[in-house]
């Protein structure tokens, strides 16, 4: 293979022009540009897929470091420039972390993992092979059309309102479940199938080639827009300066960071602001499911409360905490908090009356704007509806749509929504007011489209390596038999990525009992000490206050960037 024609790391740099010419940020782009190097070890990409998404994240999070460096001489302004160095090796790493991380050992894939981690799959959405195909790629009554039903984590509503049964406990083979749901599907054109979506407020999505989603009244309203926007909401409140608590060179130390959030692109932006500094504390609900095993990796760093917002004795212990919290990230689908009374314009008022801005950040699927922005959906929905499926099951040869290996846009997608936050604190920091953020996955995979996939010479590099049983798979392969299979594959042949004394850092977790071996920083800040303060921990581990000082855990290997 000749690297020569090709440069990831050139690539990089002309994305990070592209991108810092289509958004607005509080620092002087040429500054940016100066002060960011990409460092590589191959200098070329890892992922079997036809997007550039390493060369995007490491853009994105050039970014997120610049602004790291201008949050931290703002505590304590540097004689020298802060340097800002992103590793592209760091970066793969970052983008599936979910599958680098172990606790006890033991990774997502491995069936006895399940014994070390607190059950959250409530409905059984995921342990349950018959329901967890309830969020799956099928074809439909059309031949060559494809709809992405998602059961998201109930799955019962989806199979029902297909007329299937909720529960299957006879059907354990994958080619048996499929036959049974596809089968259903395929009574349905796509039209039917929205309508059916529609009444039963589910999360399933055509899938679309980019062209059609362009054409679409959504697709019209949204291409043109950033692909994250920071917006003020109030500019009453006076500035805030960053908190002179704690390490000075955390940029965030002091900065309580408040996360609604379930999943992945929500909690990376959490995990993301934890490794500045900040103290965050995650509150879900007891009443609702959760993925277990990423809590591995996205929880890092935080601590993780239970309450219940619909319980007067969990809303007088959230509102407490509302009233020292600096950020709040919301991941839930849309309006789902505002319907509680937390919007961001009820955060504005509340700025107003204490005297000290917020900044909000929300994280969505469809964006903000048009038709469909209202409508709930996961990574797999917005990869679905804005092309980058049936681009990869182009990329594999085929004729027909495949979701990517791994939740790849999810993370980048959690990068944006972070540097949203940091761009509100810069702001909330320098000029005062409260700031709203707004990061989607739908515009993660339509900023993927406007820097243009690889050339087709670094694709059929990148086919050659992903080995044979990749290019096997077809539109009804789950996402996990995709990327376990591109897993494998990369494991072989790229076993540095995995090495995770080079990418990664190892914990004891005292709530899990158990060492957390998980991805660290992707960026180096000069005379910035970035990295967790805590190991991850379940759900509902901690209690639901903002004091922190009772953790146990330890470090056990990882070197800390910037100590």
């Amino acid at each position: 293979m000749s690297n020569t024609t090709y440069s990831s790391l050139d690539e990089t740099r002309r994305i990070l022009d592209f991108v810092l010419s289509h958004v607005s940020l509080p620092l002087d782009a040429e500054h940016i540009r100066k002060n960011v190097t990409f460092t590589a070890a191959r200098n070329y990409p890892y992922f079997p897929i036809p997007f550039k998404e390493m060369e995007v994240t490491a853009a994105l999070k050039a970014i997120e470091g610049s602004l790291g460096a201008a949050l931290a001489d703002l505590r304590k302004p540097s004689e020298e420039t802060r340097h800002v160095t992103v590793n592209l090796e760091k970066t793969t790493a970052f983008l599936f972390q979910a599958y680098l991380a172990t606790v006890g050992g033991l990774g997502k894939l491995d069936p006895q993992v399940k014994t070390l981690l607190k059950d959250t799959d409530l409905l059984q959405a995921q342990s349950n092979p018959y329901r967890r195909m309830s969020a799956n790629l099928y074809e439909t009554k059309r031949p060559g059309e494809y709809y992405h039903i998602h059961g998201s984590l109930e799955a019962s509503t989806t199979l029902q309102m297909l007329g299937l049964e909720p529960f299957r406990p006879d059907l354990v083979d994958h080619n048996a479940i499929v036959d049974t749901i596809e089968s259903k599907v395929k009574l349905h054109t796509i039209e039917e199938l929205e309508e059916l979506n529609l009444q039963n407020r589910q999360a399933g999505i055509p899938a679309l080639k980019h062209e059609e989603f362009l054409r679409t009244q959504h697709g019209k309203t949204n291409i043109n827009l950033p692909p994250w926007s920071v917006d003020n909401i109030e500019a009453t409140t006076p500035p805030f300066a960053m908190p002179k608590l704690g390490d000075n060179r955390r940029p965030l130390a002091g900065i309580k960071v408040l996360e609604l959030c379930r999943i992945i692109a929500g909690p990376v932006m959490g995990r993301i602001l934890a490794e500045y500094g900040a103290d965050v504390l995650k509150i879900t609900s007891p009443n609702l499911s959760d993925v277990p095993f990423f809590q591995v990796d996205g929880n890092m760093g935080k601590h993780a409360a239970e309450l219940d917002l619909k319980s007067p004795a969990g809303r007088e212990i959230f509102e407490a905490l509302i009233e020292d919290a600096d950020v709040i990230l919301d991941g839930y689908r849309p309006g789902a908090l505002a319907k509680l009374g937390y919007s961001p314009e009820s955060f504005a008022e509340r700025a107003q009356k204490r005297g000290k801005g917020f900044v909000y950040v929300n994280e969505n699927c469809f964006g903000y704007e048009g038709e469909w922005a209202q409508r709930p959906g996961w990574q797999q929905i917005a990869d679905c509806v804005t092309g980058v499926a049936w681009e990869q099951g182009r990329f594999m040869g085929l004729n027909e749509p495949v979701v990517p290996p791994f939740p790849i846009s999810d993370y980048g997608t959690g990068c944006m929504g972070a540097i949203a936050a940091l761009t509100g604190l810069y702001h909330r920091a320098t000029r005062g007011g409260s700031w709203h953020g707004k990061a989607s996955l739908m515009h993660y995979d339509l900023l993927l489209f406007k820097v243009g996939q690889y050339p087709e010479a670094v694709q059929s590099t990148l086919r050659e390596t992903a080995g044979k049983e990749l290019l096997l798979l077809r539109h009804s392969h789950s996402v996990d038999q995709i990327s376990g299979t591109a897993l494998r594959q990369m494991r072989k042949i790229f076993p540095d990525l995995f090495n995770m004394h080079k990418v990664g850092e190892e914990w004891y977790s005292d709530a899990y009992k158990a060492n957390v071996a998980v991805v660290s920083p992707v960026v180096q800040i000069d005379g910035v000490k970035l990295g967790f303060s805590r190991a991850s921990r379940p759900n509902g581990t901690d209690k639901p206050t903002w004091d922190f000082s009772y953790d146990k855990d330890s470090l056990k290997n990882g070197v800390t960037n910037g100590a």
